[in-house]
């Protein structure tokens, strides 16, 4: 039988899904700009991560530039990209970044790269988790048109809850997830990293896809995680589980009516957690500079990274 909490999460992450689509990275300044077909850029760093292909998958992964970022989808195998800080900058803490796009797309620059490049300049070394996700049509013209149909009042109407708990409706993204900590983990002398100090922050979907991490990847056990205008849906929270930083911008078309469950199941199994509710950015805000306060989020993020001594060296 599925847990309540189970069949809430996965309900809140489909309606989201469905209601949003791809816009889950997309900033509200721009929304006109069009989805332009690019070739896949050179990624000489990134690590596959020995999942495998997504299962069943015929689309090839393929990319797009939108907004002034680029924007993967039909990824199939799993990769992570490391940024490390410069020679004698390192503190010994990691993080993984996962990006957003509803499991349709991927926001590279905006909540990838952009992210983890900030995270190593402060001494934190930073991988870009390149999951894989559910497939979407190969011609741009007919991905537009499925994404279009996601955002119709019918197909919001029309879209059934999840059924399934996220372990199993996410498994391979969790599985990807896993395999990045166990990587890091694997290879931490190498990288001059801490085993025990790697983190998760995760952009809406990717936001998702760090709590359903926490809560359900068994060994990935992150040492902290941030959630990025990601759903915040109340859980049932592990007695060990790790310090949480929300960002959520009060005008967030998604996820800020919804409630604040997250933060109160936090609260109530005396975790750590910090919130901040900014007054105006939207959706998908990220990287992006904006005149909006919710600009300010990496700046208290690292805020918070000090307060927890992830920019030391460990003593």
């Amino acid at each position: 039988m599925i847990k309540p909490h189970f069949s809430r999460l996965a309900g809140a992450l489909t309606l989201g899904l469905a209601a949003i689509g791809c816009s889950l990275t997309m900033p509200v300044l721009a929304q006109n700009d069009v989805m332009t077909p690019i070739a896949i850029p050179a990624q000489p760093s990134a690590i596959e991560l020995g999942t495998g292909p997504l299962p069943g998958a015929t689309a090839k992964e393929s990319w797009h530039s939108q907004y002034g970022s680029v924007f993967a989808r039909n990824v199939t195998v799993a990769t992570l990209t490391p940024f490390f800080p410069a020679t004698g900058k390192a503190s010994g803490a990691a993080v993984i970044v996962a990006p957003g796009g509803g499991f349709r797309t991927l926001s590279m620059n905006n909540e990838g790269w952009d992210v983890a490049k900030a995270l190593a300049d402060k001494g934190v070394a930073a991988f870009v988790l390149k999951y894989r996700l559910k497939q979407t049509p190969a011609d741009m013209a007919d991905f537009e048109k499925s994404m279009a149909e996601m955002f119709s009042g019918a197909a919001r109407a029309n879209r059934p809850l999840a059924q399934q708990d996220p372990a199993v409706e996410f498994a391979p993204q969790i599985a990807d997830a896993r395999a990045a900590f166990a990587l890091i983990r694997k290879r931490a002398k190498e990288w001059q990293i801490d085993a025990d100090r790697i983190g998760m922050v995760g952009f809406s979907a990717g936001a998702m896809l760090t709590i359903s991490t926490t809560l359900y990847g068994k060994d990935a056990k992150p040492a902290f995680i941030g959630d990025i205008y990601g759903p915040l849906t109340k859980v049932e929270v592990p007695a060990d589980a790790p310090p949480l930083f929300i960002g959520l911008a009060a005008d967030d078309p998604f996820f800020a009516n919804a409630g604040y469950g997250l933060i109160d199941s936090w609260r109530e199994a005396k975790r750590p957690v910090e919130f901040h509710l900014f007054e105006q950015g939207g959706h998908g805000f990220g990287m992006y500079p904006k005149t909006t306060t919710s600009t300010g989020w990496f700046d208290s993020f690292v805020r918070w990274l000090d307060m927890h001594g992830y920019l030391k060296p460990k003593k």
